[in-house]
């Protein structure tokens, strides 16, 4: 079973070795209400933990998706160029933003499980 973390800015990351897949939760998708358009980053780019990744736009406002882990990019889910309201349908699966592959993978630990995350929610109400 893959291992997910999240970010206190509701990205999440799925661990397959190296390899983290890269998307925003549940709890993200459903505060920006219908994705309309979702801006990925070139196959290639470096990211650095907590920076800029993508940009993901709604019917009520464009946020930043920034990286939850620091490495390089080596895909991108092109499905939602064209269907970007994937994002509000499976958050968790279809509707990944990218794949990265980890330069540090001590990075991990710093990010929450699913239960910390789920407390961490509980504290925003």
């Amino acid at each position: 079973m893959a291992i997910v973390r999240y970010t206190k800015d509701h990205e999440y990351v799925r661990v397959d070795g190296d390899i983290v897949t890269v998307g925003i939760s549940d709890h993200a998708q459903s505060q920006l209400g219908d994705v309309v358009f979702v801006e990925l980053p070139a196959v290639g780019r470096k990211v650095e933990q907590g920076g800029d990744a993508a940009v993901v736009e709604s019917v009520k406002a464009a946020s930043e998706v920034y990286a939850p882990v620091s490495g390089e990019v080596v895909e991108v889910n092109h499905e939602l160029e064209a269907a970007p309201a994937t994002v509000n349908e499976d958050p968790l699966g279809r509707g990944w933003f990218m794949k990265i592959r980890l330069s540090d993978k001590s990075e991990l630990d710093g990010l929450m499980d699913e239960a910390a995350y789920l407390a961490f929610l509980k504290t925003l109400d």
